[in-house]
């Protein structure tokens, strides 16, 4: 009898906006899956590409961003962090490691049913995709860093520490 695929949803809840929505969720008495794990975050702006591609080589299936969206207090931090998911897709998709797995969104104060319709849905997805591959995943982690040095070396701005945002 083989046991069924879990797979492991790391969430980024931004402390203004969607953490206190996931905390809402408790308020209310209601329930998320236990393959679950919510990290508050000031700004997920300020997670380089790097660090999403070392948490799935380190066994985290999907990670949903949970965002302030236009709500975001931090002036431009949701559009610089919408460009860098961006590019994170693209090299995702080029390495071959499915851009399903990472989703960003908003989620407000009290979205109680949008915050547990995202965590379905993301869990729904991942079950359909399977494990993560963790080999790819090393494989664009290492290549990320690699590009990240090699734009220090070449006294090129580093991504996020470009227009004094965060």
């Amino acid at each position: 009898m083989s046991v069924p695929f879990i797979p492991k949803i790391l969430v980024l809840a931004t402390e203004k906006c969607a953490y206190p929505g996931a905390d809402a969720v408790g308020k209310a008495h209601q329930e998320y899956p236990s393959h679950v794990y919510i990290l508050r975050v000031l700004s997920p702006v300020v997670f380089p590409e790097d660090f999403y591609l070392r948490t799935y080589s380190q066994g985290i299936d999907g990670i949903l961003i949970a965002a302030c969206g236009s709500d975001c207090p931090y002036h431009g931090a949701y559009d610089r962090l919408a460009a860098r998911i961006d590019q994170l897709t693209s090299h995702m998709n080029a390495g071959g490691l499915g851009i399903e797995r990472i989703r960003l969104t908003a989620i407000c104060t009290v979205c109680i049913k949008a915050f547990l319709k995202e965590i379905a849905m993301m869990t729904d997805n991942l079950q359909r995709l399977g494990p993560v591959d963790r080999k790819i995943a090393e494989r664009l982690h290492r290549e990320s860093i690699e590009r990240l040095q090699a734009s220090a070396r070449f006294g090129q701005p580093v991504e996020m520490m470009q227009g004094g945002v965060l």
